[in-house]
């Protein structure tokens, strides 16, 4: 779905990482691992992917050199209105012919395994 909107160049994992920094841009890598919930390991490669290719920048924190921080660039802040659009039809998609009390039931019924999820740990 994301080429029909002419988003050809990023995978999932990279939207992901996107989606993150387009709620809160300029965060240190260690919160952007937790946010995306990926490994610091494949977050660094994703990111130097991104920033090949022009959709993100990395610059040292101005109090503490050993923090990096990740910025979006200009390319990127431009994807993030196609983005919403393709959210907002794979949202579409997905729910499909269920009823808004069906969708809420489902949704209730995530909500309830991501907490055992979580307290599970």
């Amino acid at each position: 779905m994301l080429k029909e909107y002419g988003i050809k160049e990023l995978n999932p994992g990279q939207g992901r990482i996107l989606f993150a920094l387009w709620q809160k841009d300029g965060v240190p890598i260690h919160e952007l691992s937790k946010k995306t919930q990926l490994t610091k390991s494949s977050l660094t490669t994703m990111l130097d992917r991104l920033q090949n290719s022009g959709f993100l920048k990395r610059e040292d924190d101005e109090n503490d050199r050993r923090i990096t921080i990740v910025k979006l660039s200009e390319k990127s802040k431009n994807l993030q209105k196609k983005y919403v659009d393709v959210s907002k039809k794979m949202t579409e998609v997905f729910y499909g012919t269920l009823t808004e009390v069906e969708i809420d039931q489902f949704e209730a019924y995530l909500r309830r395994i991501l907490n055992n999820l979580i307290n599970a740990k």
